[in-house]
């Protein structure tokens, strides 16, 4: 296998400089990893995928997923605190929504991603 580094040992300073002063800040970076972390776990990219689709109940998002309430709402937790998902109470139930357009445009990137391969 060929190897995929330089042969020599050069930096491009002026290259190097420039990128530098673009570069987005290091808390940033480290928030956006935290983002699509959450987005590296099949059952809550199963729950994105059922909320692009409708409005639903932790109900209805586990029979759609085949798995437990529990579980449901574990996940949905972790998608509410990261801000992909919000909800609203009517009486007893609690329903799910897509948090706003930024959630949908990662996901369909991701998928047209992954279909092109």
């Amino acid at each position: 296998m060929e190897e995929l580094l330089c042969e020599t040992t050069i930096i491009h300073q002026d290259i190097v400089e420039k990128v530098k002063k673009t570069m987005v800040e290091d808390e940033i970076i480290f928030d956006m990893a935290e983002l699509f972390k959450v987005f590296g776990d099949s059952t809550r990219m199963k729950i994105i995928c059922a909320l692009l689709k409708s409005e639903l109940c932790v109900c209805d998002i586990a029979a759609i997923t085949n798995s437990t309430v529990s579980a449901i709402s574990h996940q949905l937790r972790i998608l509410k605190n990261a801000k992909l998902v919000k909800f609203r109470k009517v009486g007893k139930v609690v329903y799910y929504e897509i948090a706003d357009s930024h959630v949908s445009e990662i996901f369909k990137k991701g998928l047209e991603h992954i279909e092109e391969i």
